[in-house]
C-alpha cells in the first residue's frame, strides 16, 4: 500500500488483512503522511517505508518492489476494497493466472461518486480500444501479481500507475483475470483531484499501449 494521511482507515485495513490471511501476510506501507498513519501501521505490525510524498505511483511502485513474497497484492488504504476477497484472488493465482485484478464496476460501484464511475467506464473503454482486448476496470487499486510480473516489467507512470499495472502485463501476454469485487464508501477524505487525476490517467492509458505496441 501507498499511504498518505489515512489514519481513519489504515488500522481497519491492516486488521482485515491479518484476519483473512491468518497473520501470514507481509504488509508493506510506503508512507508520506503528516498524520498518525505510519504510527498506526507500525503498531499493527506493518513494515513502514517513509518517503517524501511524490504521488500515488511512486509510493505503490516502491511498495511492490520492496515486498518479498511470491505473490504481491496491492490495495488502497481507505477501506474501500474488500479484504475478504483476498482468498479468491489467491485461488485465481493458484489456478495459473499471473495477475488478478479487482473489477469494482461489475456490481455497479454505487459507493463511488458518479463522476468517477463514469470516468472509470470511459478509461476502460479507451484502454480496450487501444489494446485490442476488452477490460472492465483499468484503475482499480486491488490486484494480486506473481512476483515475476512485478520484477520483469519497468513501471514508469505515477498517477496512471494503476492503469499501467494492468495494461503492460496484458499486452505482454501474461494471464490476467478480472475478479468482481464490491466497492465500499471510503473512510476519510480523498486526496485525488478528479479532473487533474483523470487527465493524468487518460494520458497514461493512451501512452502505455502505444509504447507496448512499439516495443
Amino acid at each position: 500500500m501507498g499511504t498518505y494521511n489515512e489514519a481513519a482507515a489504515i488500522g481497519t485495513v491492516i486488521d482485515d488483512i491479518e484476519r483473512v490471511t491468518d497473520g501470514r501476510a507481509e504488509i508493506v506501507c510506503v508512507d508520506g503522511s503528516d498524520d498518525e498513519t505510519p504510527d498506526i501501521a507500525r503498531e499493527k505490525g506493518a513494515r513502514v517505508i517513509e518517503q517524501e510524498p511524490r504521488g500515488y505511483g511512486y509510493a505503490v511502485r516502491e511498495a511492490i518492489l520492496s515486498a518479498s513474497n511470491p505473490v504481491i497484492v496491492t490495495t488502497d488504504c481507505d477501506d474501500t476494497y474488500p479484504m475478504d476477497a483476498l482468498p479468491r484472488f489467491l485461488d485465481r493465482i493458484n489456478e495459473g493466472y499471473d495477475v488478478v485484478s479487482g473489477d469494482r464496476l461489475y456490481h455497479g460501484a454505487d459507493a463511488m461518486p458518479a463522476f468517477n464511475r463514469l470516468g472509470n467506464h470511459a478509461f476502460a473503454a479507451l484502454a480496450s480500444i487501444l489494446m485490442g482486448e476488452r477490460v472492465y476496470d483499468t484503475t482499480t487499486g486491488m490486484r494480486a501479481y506473481r512476483e515475476e510480473v512485478v520484477r520483469n516489467i519497468t513501471w514508469t507512470e505515477n498517477t496512471g500507475l494503476s492503469a499501467e499495472l494492468l495494461i503492460r502485463p496484458l499486452m505482454r501476454e501474461y494471464r490476467v483475470h478480472e475478479e468482481p469485487i464490491r466497492y465500499a464508501e471510503r473512510a476519510g477524505e480523498t486526496k485525488l483531484d478528479p479532473l487533474a487525476g483523470g487527465y493524468a490517467i487518460a494520458k497514461s492509458i493512451v501512452k502505455v499501449p502505444i509504447q507496448e505496441h512499439l516495443r
